[in-house]
């Protein structure tokens, strides 16, 4: 009774520690130095509050290693800027890549102050990602700064009201307020890869300004206004996620009660809603929203197409015949935070099932026909080709800030068994060919009825 009591008290405080991540509490933190940590203590406190299990190393510890017996060791990763001109061997690009090639999820923070490591931009590259050639160079703009605090280097950049990125796709960055960034390291994305996306865009009366080369930066930037990238997300086709976080002082403890103010007479100061923002983007980075499930996949055989010898319609048979109805239901959930709740398709967006062979033979868009507190449930109904052969129900959903759906079931299709046919009588089009038959029947039997009953005509004797 005592062991029963005391498993169940360790069971209830491991529930009440587990993070609020669908992959996963094991949170490593590299920073430059170990007094670096009490910059960001605000922001420590709110990952701890939500359950992770925070692991603080330096990019020079020799015991420092993202895997552990080939697996991942952590489940997330958040690197904050350094002034090492590497990272050290165990934070190659190389294994950075297979670090979130194995699911885990990262988070880089960068800073003008620090210039990125060549490492860093090794690693971007991978990405399709690019820093500026100059690695001093910065974020500057001179109609939205801060002007309590950079009133003459225009260096802190002031989002307002950061909105969702896309119209369409759920978004998980909206704030309210100024979003400070100072001494951002702003970056561009490549135009190649569909699984990167901006979080936060610079104003458009923002340049990438390199101090070391003053003249030509100002007469040709690395890139301005809506080019230059803040915020930007990767998700890899396994879903782990990397954030390019352009300005690391923006999750320090300064900036989360700092006031700000835009230029202008007139203006009044207000609070930054760096923490909130902070925590949206450490939330979507180490799968704390955003994450989609699929279960409970059901095909069967629509109800008029039950055999007559049958009381219901299999679920999930391994075969069907071709051109019969079929009924299809899948239920969708997605985390949010610290529960599983219903994903419901974004207006103008749909989720789609493919019945291929090679290739599609139907792409369908489901319907939501039923909820539940957890999930939602899409559903459809189609009729199977006039082809047999093994065909897949492939459901797949990609779409930017949500991890993937793919699920896939394999079916064969036969064709009509020889006791499966209608009568040739049943077929209209076939009454033509039917009388044709006929008539040509009767036509022998007549025929060979005249031939029988046709009597020879005699022959006339000569008489002498």
């Amino acid at each position: 009774m005592m062991r029963w009591m005391l498993a169940s008290l360790l069971l209830g405080l491991l529930g009440l520690v587990s993070a609020l991540s669908a992959s996963g509490n094991q949170l490593l933190v590299v920073v430059d130095q170990e007094s670096d940590k009490a910059k960001y203590s605000q922001f420590w406190t709110g990952l701890q509050d939500r359950g992770f299990q925070i692991t603080y190393q330096t990019a020079k510890d020799s015991s420092l290693s993202l895997f552990r017996h080939g697996t991942p060791a952590y489940s997330h990763l958040l690197l904050l800027p350094t002034k090492a001109k590497g990272l050290g061997p165990a934070l190659t690009p190389n294994l950075l890549v297979e670090f979130v090639n194995a699911g885990s999820n990262i988070l880089l923070a960068l800073s003008a102050e620090t210039p990125p490591a060549a490492a860093i931009s090794s690693l971007l590259l991978e990405l399709d990602i690019s820093l500026p050639t100059d690695r001093s160079s910065q974020v500057i703009d001179h109609f939205n700064f801060d002007a309590l605090s950079a009133s003459e280097q225009h260096d802190t950049v002031l989002v307002r009201s950061v909105e969702e990125p896309k119209k369409g796709v759920k978004g998980f960055f909206g704030v309210d307020g100024l979003v400070a960034f100072p001494h951002a390291v702003g970056h561009v994305l490549g135009n190649a890869s569909p699984l990167l996306s901006s979080i936060v865009k610079s104003p458009s009366t923002s340049y990438i300004y390199s101090a070391k080369d003053d003249a030509e930066s100002a007469e040709d930037p690395f890139a301005t206004g809506s080019q230059i990238n803040l915020v930007s997300a990767f998700q890899a086709r396994n879903s782990a996620r990397f954030t390019v976080l352009g300005s690391a002082e923006a999750l320090e403890d300064k900036w989360f009660d700092a006031s700000v103010q835009l230029p202008g007479s007139g203006r009044k100061s207000e609070k930054t809603g760096n923490k909130e923002f902070a925590s949206k983007v450490a939330a979507w980075t180490f799968q704390e929203v955003g994450v989609l499930r699929v279960e409970n996949v059901q095909h069967r055989l629509r109800e008029g197409e039950v055999p007559g010898n049958a009381t219901a319609a299999a679920v999930n048979p391994s075969i069907y015949r071709i051109k019969t109805k079929v009924h299809y239901s899948v239920d969708v959930s997605e985390w949010d935070n610290d529960q599983w709740i219903p994903f419901v398709v974004p207006e103008g967006d749909n989720l789609q099932l493919e019945f291929s062979m090679l290739s599609p033979f139907h792409r369908i868009n489901l319907a939501l026909s039923d909820r539940t507190t957890t999930s939602a449930q899409y559903t459809t109904e189609f009729v199977l080709p006039d082809q047999h052969g093994i065909f897949n129900f492939f459901l797949e959903y990609r779409r930017p800030f949500v991890t993937v759906l793919e699920n896939k079931v394999t079916v064969t299709v036969r064709h009509f068994a020889h006791d499966e046919w209608p009568r040739s009588y049943v077929i209209s089009g076939a009454w033509p060919w039917i009388s044709g038959i006929g008539v040509t029947v009767a036509g022998w039997v007549v025929f060979v009825a005249v031939w029988l009953y046709s009597k020879p005509a005699d022959e006339k004797v000569k008489r002498r």
